[in-house]
């Protein structure tokens, strides 16, 4: 196991949940995720419904971006829908 599949594996189900979200539903993109909880936020119309923790989620977002980011690495590559059997 790589230090990046570690980190992944570390991540809390609400983190994990975002990585899914942003693969599956925004085409890998952390901006398009953070557009539609900041327009759900202002009572705009948005995608998805993330229940009451949009402050929470931003700010995972901007932990895992960050971590992206420094290593070159999209984490969603650990999701289970993008590993080969």
């Amino acid at each position: 196991m790589n230090d990046h599949e570690s980190f992944f594996r570390a991540l809390s189900e609400e983190e994990q949940h975002l990585l899914a979200l942003k693969d599956l539903l925004y085409e890998g993109s952390w901006e398009e995720i953070e557009t539609d909880l900041k327009a759900r936020k202002e009572g705009k119309p948005y995608v998805v419904k993330l229940d009451n923790r949009i402050d929470e989620d931003l700010l995972r977002i901007e932990r895992l971006k960050a971590y992206e980011v420094e290593k070159g690495i999209d984490l969603g590559r650990y999701l289970p829908h993008n590993q080969s059997a």
